[in-house]
């Protein structure tokens, strides 16, 4: 169900995710039942609560991963980077979404039909045995986050939420936060006053420089030191 009315294009077989493991009858019948949805920074691609009906497979972008609970507190699960599945857990019987998704930046989606991507699953062990696989990782993720959120002090936890994004979305140590900081702070799983108090530390302590969403890291030393210890 598509939250939004993005543009859609026409794809080749190449942006068919790991095309290697499926035969060409397989990479044809995804072909022919899926699309490339546009998305724009902020839009919703779905919602929790709402019926799967699609598989889904970031090409770009970034994608979080978020769930609305009481009161209605936002906690931010997950960033989403391009080449993985989102919301794989649908493909194994979910009929709702339990949380929503939205991009944090312009993003292309691959949707493939459910009914589909089940069919393939079914004719193909090595592509199942994989995709069983991209899901324990995703559960040892969960399992990791809880653990960071429950033992890790704040300081350890915006640590990491820095390394995250310098080492694995920018490459760089200087680069442009794409979340504001209530986002950083559902992320983190704090309020925005204190990630604002956080980052003020860091920056007096001289182990960053903040300007705006611009943010150096000066000492990776130091900032992988928090994230280990917490």
């Amino acid at each position: 169900m598509l939250m939004v009315s993005p543009s859609v294009k026409n794809k080749s077989q190449s942006e068919i995710p790991y095309s290697e493991y499926l035969t060409s009858e397989q990479i044809e019948l995804i072909s022919n039942n899926s699309n490339i949805v546009k998305f724009n920074a902020k839009d919703i691609i779905f919602k929790q609560n709402t019926r799967t009906s699609h598989v889904m497979f970031i090409k770009s972008g970034l994608i979080k991963i978020l769930k609305e609970g009481r009161n209605k507190k936002v906690i931010i699960f997950k960033i989403i980077t391009p080449e993985h599945f989102l919301a794989n857990i649908s493909i194994f019987g979910e009929e709702t979404f339990r949380y929503s998704a939205s991009a944090i930046t312009d993003a292309k989606i691959l949707f493939i039909d459910i009914a589909t991507f089940k069919s393939v699953i079914e004719q193909n062990g090595k592509f199942a045995s994989l995709l069983l696989q991209l899901l324990s990782t995703d559960n040892l993720y969960f399992f990791d986050k809880l653990m960071t959120q429950n033992q890790k002090q704040l300081p350890g936890r915006v640590a990491e939420i820095l390394l995250f994004f310098s080492k694995q979305i920018y490459n760089s140590d200087t680069f442009e936060f794409p979340l504001s900081r209530t986002e950083i702070a559902e992320l983190a799983g704090t309020t925005k006053e204190s990630i604002i108090r956080t980052l003020a530390e860091f920056k007096n302590d001289k182990i960053i420089d903040i300007d705006g969403r611009y943010i150096k890291i000066n000492s990776f030393d130091i900032i992988n030191t928090l994230s280990k210890l917490g």
